[in-house]
């Protein structure tokens, strides 16, 4: 049914298109799905050319295990091991360094108390803050401090954990957060590549406007494809990929 989740037989006829050079519109109209739900399944599957049925069924399998079984937070059950500070390190500073970071996300299309957050929480040694934490280092409300981290975790850049020793939530920041960053940054590519490719089928490829969308479908694809080939081959050399 329109709406529901695509099935391994759907997904076999979205490769089978996709390998006949069909568009995203035309797939979508052949499974009676959403045009948005094709190009979703697809960003999230490798893009058009990197798009395989029975790889994108595992990989739906293996997502709603892990959202079946997702375990508590964890608690925190011992201290933080102690963090070394340079003793030369000026506090002014780096809270300025923070503010430039933020401000340079604001720049690049972050809201601006998601930027300052994100900021706050880089700078810190130990990679963790609290809500109280954050709401006196950034002189802002709870409420503001919790919008923002709700968005953090929608993007997988933050998560929390549960310290039971104060009774209270951290908020964490892993190594690996520009990797996850630029992952989700690839899945937008492909899906902005996507609906100029169906813009381009709908005004038409022989047309000035529909060889501007076809175009630009293109060059989204690949700067999407470029940024997953580079950041695996990265954390590949530097060490095993997040996963």
């Amino acid at each position: 049914m329109p709406g529901g989740r695509l099935t391994q037989q759907d997904r076999r006829r979205i490769a089978t298109g996709l390998a006949e050079g069909l568009g995203y519109g035309e797939i979508a109209r052949g499974l009676g799905r959403p045009t948005s739900t094709v190009t979703r399944e697809i960003a999230r599957n490798g893009g058009p050319s990197g798009y395989q049925a029975e790889r994108a069924q595992r990989a739906t399998a293996q997502r709603s295990r892990r959202s079946r079984t997702a375990p508590a937070p964890r608690p925190i059950t011992r201290a933080p091991a102690a963090v070394t500070v340079a003793v030369d390190r000026d506090p002014a500073a780096v809270d300025e360094f923070a503010g430039q970071l933020a401000e340079l996300l604001v720049h690049v299309g972050m809201p601006r108390m998601v930027a300052r957050v994100l900021g706050c929480l880089y700078v810190t040694d130990e990679g963790s803050l609290t809500s109280g934490d954050l709401v006196r280092r950034l002189q802002v409300s709870p409420a503001a401090v919790s919008k923002a981290i709700g968005y953090l975790e929608g993007q997988a850049l933050v998560r929390r954990e549960r310290d039971d020793r104060q009774r209270r939530e951290r908020y964490v920041i892993d190594g690996d957060i520009w990797y996850r960053a630029l992952l989700a940054s690839a899945e937008r590519n492909a899906m902005l590549a996507g609906i100029t490719r169906h813009g381009a089928e709908l005004l038409g490829p022989a047309t000035p406007a529909g060889t501007r969308m076809d175009d630009a479908s293109a060059l989204l694809e690949r700067i999407g494809q470029d940024i997953v080939r580079s950041v695996r081959q990265w954390y590949e050399e530097r060490g095993p990929v997040p996963s």
